[in-house]
């Protein structure tokens, strides 16, 4: 079997919808969840900024490194659900050259919506 590299999943602890996804991705993963580490934006700010991501814009979009790469958006999202059995078909999906688009974009406007609705968008 192939070891998969850990991943540093930089999310919106504050937003509790997140919260709720991230809760789910656990209980879904089961031990592949263990090689999952969840950071909170607000929380590792400096971690970001020595990445080279701007904290703001890990607000505004997921954020995941693995082997020292960083993946943000539905990028983000494919390389967590593909660790998932039941999710890898969905990964392929959203990966489609017409659907990662159309995703990428949704996904931007209810960012956005959700955040000013909080009064938190950058």
């Amino acid at each position: 079997m192939v070891e998969t590299p850990p991943l540093r999943v930089y999310y919106d602890g504050i937003c509790p919808g997140c919260r709720r996804d991230r809760a789910r991705y656990e209980r879904w993963a089961g031990e592949a969840g263990r090689q999952v580490t969840w950071c909170d934006v607000t929380e590792h700010q400096e971690a970001l900024r020595e990445k080279g991501i701007d904290p703001r814009a890990a607000l505004l979009s997921l954020h995941v490194e693995e082997g020292g790469r960083i993946k943000e958006g539905i990028d983000a999202y494919i390389l967590l659900m593909r660790r998932v059995p039941r999710l890898r078909p969905l990964a392929w999906l959203f990966g489609l050259p017409g659907i990662k688009p159309l995703l990428r974009r949704g996904y931007a406007r209810w960012v956005r919506r959700r955040l000013a609705r909080e009064g938190r968008l950058p």
